[in-house]
């Protein structure tokens, strides 16, 4: 507990203060997002606060643990060593990407490399709630990683799509893998909940509209989060409870970036859009719409994240009746949502636009 508290406070400290100097170099060096037709942000603002959450993270770690002999006795180092390698390629694929606008492709690409990293590694989708023989066993735990991996990774890029939005997720989810991870004894996605945690809530401060963000995480920390997080939700174990009811615990805790992405992809295909083009029909882009500021939605985010963590805890408990029954209510709500904010509104209330001024824009994510 000891060593988790310390990485929290580190990643905090580095985040905080690697912040504003990552800022400073994004001025000098040109990596700023510009004002466009697609995007929340109204003025020019540095893009380069992923370098920043990912050296607080990534740095904490390996001072901190391959600092300490605990790490020879507790961690596999293999596998501790393969997430973090993954991670710094899909960092530096999203750094990439910041600056020079990489095509989809290229970028689903990219992100397969970092992902079939980790599976060779151990870390897969090994509860599976059907019994499947075990001559396909692995070939549907692969595809079923990979297909988690690229989807959370890209739901946290596509949810990056104003101010505090993407942060306050990975604070709110890190912190609830955080909670059920030390509940369960899980020495290992303890640590990296932690450091996931620090270092979001170290860029947060310059990144929530207080009153307005003064820095973007860039696809380099959206991409670099989204995939810590789909490994968290991968490698989360519940012994107490069987995997009939606890491979819910992720999707529960990931619930939010799934829905609003599941969300644009409709929404796009009903109007005849590439799902891989920017816009402004995002579910927090529809909260803004109802009324609500900058600051209240990003807050609004993080109590429907801290909801759902709490729901996730208590599916850990739960019996399969119990399990099922909130699942199916949750599956309800969700699709009531989707209806609310996509069937019955308006087509400026889900576009923001008016039918004429819809164009053609590049690939998602805040910059």
């Amino acid at each position: 507990m000891i060593i988790i508290m310390l990485i929290f406070t580190t990643a905090l400290f580095f985040g905080s203060v690697g912040t504003p100097l990552a800022r400073k170099l994004a001025i000098k060096s040109g990596f700023i997002a510009l004002p466009k037709a697609d995007r929340a942000h109204e003025e020019p603002t540095a893009l380069m606060g992923g370098l920043a959450i990912y050296g607080a993270a990534i740095f904490t770690l390996l001072v901190i643990l391959l600092g300490s002999p605990l790490i020879r006795n507790v961690y596999r180092i293999s596998e501790f060593a393969s997430i973090i390698i993954a991670a710094s390629l899909i960092a530096a694929l999203g750094l990439w990407d910041d600056r020079r606008a990489l095509p989809p492709w290229a970028k689903l690409v990219g992100q397969l490399i970092p992902a079939v990293i980790v599976f060779m590694a151990g870390v897969r989708v090994s509860s599976l709630p059907l019994p499947i023989p075990d001559m396909w066993k692995t070939s549907l735990q692969f595809v079923i990683t990979l297909a988690w991996i690229l989807y959370i990774t890209n739901a946290i890029n596509f949810l990056d799509n104003a101010d505090g939005i993407a942060v306050m997720t990975s604070t709110t989810t890190s912190a609830i893998f955080l909670l059920i991870a030390i509940l369960n004894g899980q020495q290992l996605v303890s640590i990296l909940a932690a450091a996931v945690l620090g270092a979001s809530l170290g860029f947060a401060r310059y990144n929530l509209p207080l009153p307005k963000s003064t820095i973007f995480m860039g696809d380099s920390g959206s991409l670099f989060l989204g995939f810590l997080l789909a490994v968290l939700g991968i490698k989360i174990r519940i012994p107490g409870n069987v995997p009939e009811i606890t491979w819910m615990v992720p999707i529960i805790v990931l619930a939010l970036p799934i829905f609003d992405t599941a969300l644009v992809y409709i929404s796009r295909k009903r109007r005849h859009q590439s799902f891989f083009m920017g816009g402004v029909d995002h579910s927090t882009h529809r909260l803004s719409r109802y009324g609500l500021d900058k600051l209240s939605v990003a807050l609004a985010v993080g109590l429907i994240n801290g909801a759902l963590g709490l729901i996730a805890i208590f599916i850990t408990q739960a019996s399969s009746s119990e399990a099922y029954v909130v699942a199916m209510s949750l599956v309800g709500i969700a699709f009531y949502a989707l209806w609310r904010l996509e069937f019955k509104a308006s087509f400026w209330f889900r576009t923001g636009k008016e039918p004429a001024q819809l164009t053609p824009v590049r690939i998602e994510g805040q910059g």
